[in-house]
């Protein structure tokens, strides 16, 4: 299953340049940019570890970039995501989020059904992932 998560999603996936110029968008913006990875990422997942603080005070997106390979490189079978975060008063929130990795093997998610009173069917989605414990769900 491939995650569709984030700001550019649908589009293929951002070579180091690409990850590059949007960093240096988010800088332009004075965004702070922040790393983060995780093995468990279900939708609702909105907590995924940081990778060291968040990045004040760039100009250049070379001090992330070189964050985002230190990250890659420690976790090489977890997804890793750029954060930025827009803190104007009245704002506050994430301005942009893309992932920068993937693992190799995606399990993804069943879709459970369970039926209630009246034949009322509900639905939702369990991570395949999960079955394993953190830190061993991506192969070893």
């Amino acid at each position: 299953m491939y995650l569709r998560h984030g700001t550019f999603s649908y589009l293929p996936e951002f070579t180091d340049a690409d990850i590059a110029a949007q960093v240096r968008y988010a800088l332009l913006n004075s965004w702070p940019v922040s790393v983060e990875y995780t093995d468990d990422p279900h939708p609702r997942n909105a907590y995924w570890q940081m990778w060291g603080l968040p990045l004040f005070d760039l100009d250049e997106p070379d001090g992330v970039l070189a964050e985002i390979n230190a990250c890659r490189a420690t976790f090489p079978r977890h997804y890793v995501r750029v954060l930025a975060y827009d803190a104007r008063f009245g704002r506050q929130t994430t301005a942009l989020s893309f992932l920068v990795q993937r693992p190799a093997v995606e399990p993804g998610f069943e879709l459970t059904r369970t039926e209630g009173p009246d034949r009322r069917q509900t639905y939702g989605l369990r991570s395949y992932a999960t079955e394993k414990p953190q830190g061993a769900r991506y192969g070893g």
